[in-house]
């Protein structure tokens, strides 16, 4: 069994100003920044990116500066297994809180780090319904907007369940598990088809609403003879929350791998989820390029899978910085490795 420095019992007033703030930022951004449909370009969604990954760095500066002041008068501070293995090694109580001050900050710029390289292998899916769908390049940033905002709801939700679950230990083997088979599913699965008109959850919107053919600007439903009908823009918000689903399945228990801290896997995964639209306009159209990155994906998934279910129950620890290293040496060589071999065209029979 794990302990929390953070519990969402005690500590409910920072995840509520901190979801303030998030929706307060989409707020800002759908209102005044993207108040007009438009077609995003590379220019904007490089300059909104860098925004979006500014604000996560700003945010772990200023989560690294309370951390250093708030962990030495923490109240349950010395019953917590970590702070008590540390202070046998450095003896000194100011300085074993300033070490775990920087340790969850690391832990927090790795996780932001994990969850941006695997929504890069959402980017593809998203590519495919957009285009399925036949929903104008204007549109797409309305659409993700509302994506974002059922991803922050559906993400809390599992984050909330995870922690709990995490409180187990066998449930840390188990998904440790979990990451590995998915790992080798990754990488032996192919190139898979995405057909939405299959989906069971497009086929269920389809009998709950009649959906019309066309769409009807950036409207989500349209009238047409008294009648409400779904617009092809409310199926491709549905399947990419679908989808989002999906991968959060993954995504969620490789950051549990990386620290146990509820408060520090939600607030990675979120940044990394508000900057997800700008990365899919500034990557959209060289997605496809970065062919070996699930191969650098899937061995950062076996790799935090192997700490949860192999090292762990032999008590072998893999330093944090170590594991920041290594998962960025790993996804950058996947990135230069796809560029400089690029993926042969396949050509129809």
């Amino acid at each position: 069994m794990h302990h929390e420095f953070y519990p969402f019992a005690d500590y409910w007033w920072f995840y509520a100003s901190f979801i303030g703030g998030v929706l307060l930022l989409l707020v800002l951004d759908l209102v005044v920044f993207h108040k007009e449909a438009h077609e995003v370009s590379t220019k904007e969604a490089l300059g909104w990116t860098v925004v979006w990954t500014g604000l996560a760095l700003l945010f772990n500066l200023g989560l690294w500066w309370w951390l250093r002041r708030d962990l030495p008068t923490h109240t349950d501070l010395m019953s917590h297994p970590e702070y008590t293995d540390l202070l046998e090694k450095f003896k000194d109580p100011a300085l074993v809180a300033t070490k775990l001050a920087d340790e969850l900050s690391l832990q927090f710029l790795i996780g932001f780090l994990v969850e941006k390289s695997l929504s890069v292998d959402n980017l593809f899916v998203i590519v495919v319904i957009f285009s399925f769908f036949h929903i104008p390049a204007k549109y797409q940033h309305r659409t993700l907007f509302y994506g974002i905002i059922g991803a922050i709801v559906f993400r809390g939700i599992f984050i909330a369940i995870a922690g709990e679950l995490m409180k187990f230990e066998w449930v840390v083997y188990l998904m440790g598990a979990f990451l590995i088979v998915t790992a080798i599913k990754m990488v032996r699965g192919g190139d898979q088809k995405i057909d939405p008109d299959k989906n069971i959850v497009v086929r269920l919107t389809r009998r709950i609403f009649p959906v019309s053919t066309e769409l009807d600007g950036d409207h989500f439903f349209t009238i047409k003879n008294g009648v409400r009908y779904a617009t092809p823009l409310f199926l491709a918000l549905v399947f990419i929350e679908f989808t989002d689903i999906v991968f959060a399945i993954d995504s969620i228990p490789a950051i549990f791998g990386i620290t146990k801290e509820p408060m520090i896997v939600f607030t990675s995964n979120m940044f990394a989820i508000l900057g997800l639209r700008n990365l899919y306009f500034l990557l959209a159209n060289a997605v496809d390029k970065f062919h070996l990155l699930k191969w650098g994906l899937a061995i950062v998934l076996a790799f935090v899978g192997s700490k949860m279910a192999i090292l762990l129950p032999l008590h072998i620890k893999v330093p944090t910085l170590l594991s920041l290293a290594f998962i960025l040496v790993t996804i950058t060589a996947s990135i230069v490795l796809s560029l400089k071999f690029p993926k042969k065209p396949t050509h129809a029979a």
